[in-house]
């Protein structure tokens, strides 16, 4: 047998050491990862910072609804427009609490009124109510006229010229005509004086009459009468002889009564042996004009 085969089979060498694995200590313990690190800090910045506002809400006290409701009204806080409404209120009650307690006076006196004077203070409520409500029609048929008009300049002109005419009538600077009565005194014995004729012209115009005319003189509102020396009567100045006419211009059946009433102008004129005629027309002109004579003092008080 050879040597070879007498030398026993050598064991295998072991691996060699790294010799890094010496310098690393066996015991130290693998470090946190980075997450967790920076983590770490960011939870305690954000416990720190909620703590603090949780404790004044748990230290604060709790008010109720009432508490609430008495520090939103009080104190109070007004705007301008809020300030207004309530001046405006303020004087919409005190003008119905002098209202309310001026009723009550008047309601007072009323009460201790005799019976006939409240009969005449209601008549002449009536009255007074009648003649606005007349008047009140007037001025609703103007409006009418002056709204349903195509030209209201030329509409308000027209009733202006109108109104001209009709105060030109009473003042005996224009001519009229319309239903009326004639009234002719013969006086034959020459006993009809200036006063009688001025009676006649006085119920006449109590009875409505709008134009009067006596002998081709006009009769105005300062028109007078006076006895003219020799026989006759004077109106205005101007001397007129009977028969006198007068032509009067209203209505006849207001007119013709109260000239026959007993003891009125015609009888009073027959015991002075005068004839009197009384006739209606429909149609009775007044012509005699009167100049318009300019107020020496009196001006128009509308501007």
């Amino acid at each position: 047998m050879s040597n070879q085969d007498e030398t026993p089979e050598k064991a295998p060498k072991p691996a060699p050491e790294n010799p890094l694995r010496k310098k690393l200590p066996e015991e130290v313990p693998a470090e946190a990862p980075e997450a967790s690190r920076t983590e770490a800090p960011e939870t305690l910045k954000t416990e720190a910072s909620e703590a603090p506002e949780t404790e004044p809400e748990q230290a604060g006290p709790t008010l109720s609804g009432r508490q609430r409701l008495v520090n939103g009204l009080w104190p109070p806080r007004l705007s301008r427009a809020q300030f207004i409404v309530a001046l405006l209120l303020f004087g919409l009650g005190f003008g119905l609490a002098v209202q309310v307690a001026s009723n009550s006076d008047g309601d007072g006196a009323l009460r201790g009124a005799r019976q006939e004077d409240l009969v005449r203070i209601l008549d002449e409520l009536d009255d007074r109510t009648q003649r606005l409500e007349e008047e009140k029609r007037g001025l609703e048929d103007q409006r009418t006229e002056l709204e349903n008009s195509s030209d209201q300049a030329e509409e308000a002109r027209k009733q202006t010229v109108e109104k001209e005419k009709q105060l030109g009538i009473l003042a005996g600077t224009v001519a009229a005509q319309g239903p009326g009565i004639t009234l002719t005194i013969d006086d034959t014995k020459g006993t009809v004086e200036a006063d009688m004729l001025l009676d006649a012209i006085q119920e006449l115009r109590a009875a409505g009459a709008e134009a009067i005319q006596v002998n081709g003189v006009r009769v105005v509102a300062s028109t007078y009468l006076t006895d003219a020396s020799g026989g006759g009567v004077s109106v205005d100045g101007n001397k007129i002889s009977p028969p006198y006419r007068f032509k009067v211009i209203g209505r006849p059946q207001d007119l013709e009564p109260a000239l026959n009433i007993p003891g009125g102008v015609v009888q009073t004129l027959e015991k002075e042996q005068a004839t009197v005629t009384v006739e209606r027309s429909d149609k009775i002109v007044v012509d005699a004009l009167r100049p318009a004579k300019q107020p020496d003092y009196a001006r128009s008080s509308s501007p």
